[in-house]
């Protein structure tokens, strides 16, 4: 069904492969929508490209290629990271993207410039963005355009510069240091009041994210504090960009954010994006919506035809599956510290394999709710199978404190099937 967004769980294009766009953004070009993000891999953490998908509904998405490849050698070669990627179309119809590069060990970090003149070509690399002839050399950053079409580069630390006419080199800078201690910057505006965003620094884990408020983007800016319920860790995801939807109701701010899953980000990382509420200096987002009609503005009744489906183990290839006839399938289950990765398996009556993926079951805070929901395919009689892995999501940050899961846990409690 069209419209509508699920969120903490993969989505897929239109060779039901995972949806790979991490850390990215949404622009809308004529009557599509264009989502660019990191292209991750499931070994290890390096730069293979940004991927570029377009979809009419942001509900089914297209995978177009690469935006922007990585390069022969220089600041974005295959021994480089490449994170953060935003892209930005200026008032003539050009798009400048801009993004994080380092070495693997981020001790050598810029922000790099890409163009293009069509969106449907790739991205040409320039080089490093330039303030007062010198490269700047920050790393987690964002981006925003004010009404009046004035672009602004956000980074870590809150600082942020106003980029010149075409975007493509810094002016001045506007703001600085407003979030010590900040990173993922994420802004946008309500009326005359500006709204920024933060995540603290925990690594691939998630936080409780908070915001700043002003009436001049140059400031003074006022901590409002959180913008999620404490401790649901802004519902399991770390703040990326803010796009503005046109829905039923108006215009309405939408978040959009990363729950990270390391290792298998490729596979695994999943988006959540909900609406922003805005009450004069305060925004929020009260609940946490597993699917919701981005049109209407408005949650998405799901569960209508659940059946139960009790499987809980944390032995490695210990399985569980079953048949059904439709035409889609989702899963309900219960994700916590001690949860590991699930295989997914999904084969049509011919025997067929249509799908071979893979679910992450970790969270710091427990959440129950959706956790898969497969690809709209033609009506068949399916098998499904659920598989615990030997894996489990388990990283360390830069000063060697060990993060994730603490056990293997593939939890399950339900199914329902669209005929």
């Amino acid at each position: 069904m069209g419209n509508i967004i699920y969120n903490g769980v993969p989505w897929y294009d239109q060779n039901n492969d995972p949806v790979n766009a991490e850390a990215g953004c949404l622009i809308k070009v004529d009557n599509k929508f264009y989502l660019f993000g990191e292209y991750k891999t499931d070994d290890v953490n390096h730069f293979v490209g940004f991927s570029k998908y377009s979809s009419t509904d942001l509900s089914n998405w297209h995978f177009d290629g690469m935006a922007l490849s990585t390069q022969k050698s220089g600041l974005l070669g295959s021994n480089r990271i490449g994170e953060r990627v935003k892209v930005l179309q200026t008032p003539d119809n050009h798009y400048v993207m801009l993004m994080h590069t380092d070495d693997l060990k981020y001790n050598d970090p810029y922000i790099g410039v890409a163009t293009t003149d069509n969106i449907d070509k790739p991205f040409k690399f320039v080089g490093p963005l330039q303030f007062n002839g010198k490269p700047i050399k920050l790393w987690d950053m964002g981006s925003f355009i004010d009404d009046d079409g004035t672009a602004y580069l956000l980074t870590h630390e809150g600082n942020i510069f106003k980029l010149s006419k075409d975007y493509l080199y810094v002016e001045e800078e506007v703001a600085h240091h407003i979030a010590v201690g900040g990173e993922s910057p994420a802004m946008f505006r309500s009326g005359d009041r500006y709204f920024i965003m933060f995540s603290n620094k925990t690594s691939w884990e998630r936080n409780d994210n908070y915001y700043l408020t002003a009436t001049n983007i140059r400031g003074p800016w006022v901590k409002k504090g959180l913008f999620c319920p404490q401790g649901t860790l802004t519902y399991n995801s770390q703040c990326s960009f803010v796009y503005q939807l046109q829905t039923e109701k108006g215009r309405v701010p939408m978040y959009m954010g990363d729950r990270w899953s390391f290792p298998k980000q490729k596979s695994s990382a999943t988006q959540v994006w909900l609406p922003i509420t805005v009450h004069g200096d305060e925004m929020e987002i009260p609940e946490y919506w597993d699917a919701w009609d981005w049109k209407k503005d408005a949650p998405y009744i799901l569960n209508k035809n659940e059946s139960k489906l009790d499987f809980q183990s944390n032995i490695p290839n210990k399985s569980r599956s079953f048949r059904y006839n439709g035409t889609r399938v989702m899963l309900y289950g219960h994700t916590d510290r001690h949860g590991g990765y699930a295989k997914i398996k999904l084969t049509d009556s011919r025997g067929h394999m249509v799908q071979d993926t893979v679910i992450d079951f970790y969270s710091l805070v427990a959440s129950d709710g959706l956790r898969y929901v497969s690809p709209i395919l033609p009506r068949d009689d399916y098998q499904l199978s659920i598989t615990v892995m030997d894996e489990n999501g388990v990283w360390f940050d830069k000063a060697g404190d060990r993060f994730g899961s603490n056990d293997y846990y593939v939890t399950l409690t339900g199914y329902s099937v669209t005929r």
